[in-house]
């Protein structure tokens, strides 16, 4: 799995379907689901997120989690994180997950989140979206479970 995470003051996506979702303080994460994905992988890289110290505390270090500032959650499902752009100039999609199985580890992941996190906003998986952030610092991180 892969993961854009963007820490940010506000964050919000409209989707083509009329469903809207909207956060506060939190982050926004890009989530990309990979053919050999699993939920085991899906539960690690939400607890690697949710322990991510990114947050400043009183002396300015970013040393603190979700649960120290009571942030929110965005997830926006986006397949895209994995194109492959080595031949060519137009992206293969080819190690992205089916949809069948990136919507069901997509709702797993936001399950997962719903947990630990009280606001947790969402996508609609599949849709076309508009997303909208005001992004903290600029911070962001990337994270792919093949790495750690």
């Amino acid at each position: 799995m892969r993961a854009l995470i963007q820490r940010v003051q506000e964050a919000s996506v409209d989707c083509d379907d009329g469903f809207e979702s909207r956060i506060g303080h939190g982050y926004l994460i890009l989530l990309g689901v990979g053919v050999e994905d699993d939920e085991n992988i899906c539960a690690r890289l939400w607890q690697k997120i949710n322990k991510l110290r990114l947050f400043k505390d009183d002396h300015g270090k970013t040393n603190l989690d979700l649960t120290a500032v009571a942030g929110s959650v965005l997830i926006v499902s986006q397949f895209t994180l994995f194109a492959d752009t080595k031949k060519g100039n137009r992206p293969s999609f080819v190690y992205a997950a089916p949809p069948e199985k990136g919507e069901k580890l997509y709702d797993y992941f936001v399950e997962l989140a719903r947990r630990d996190v009280p606001v947790v906003g969402t996508g609609s998986f599949g849709a076309e979206m508009k997303v909208h952030l005001v992004n903290d610092g600029p911070f962001t991180i990337w994270l792919d479970t093949d790495l750690f």
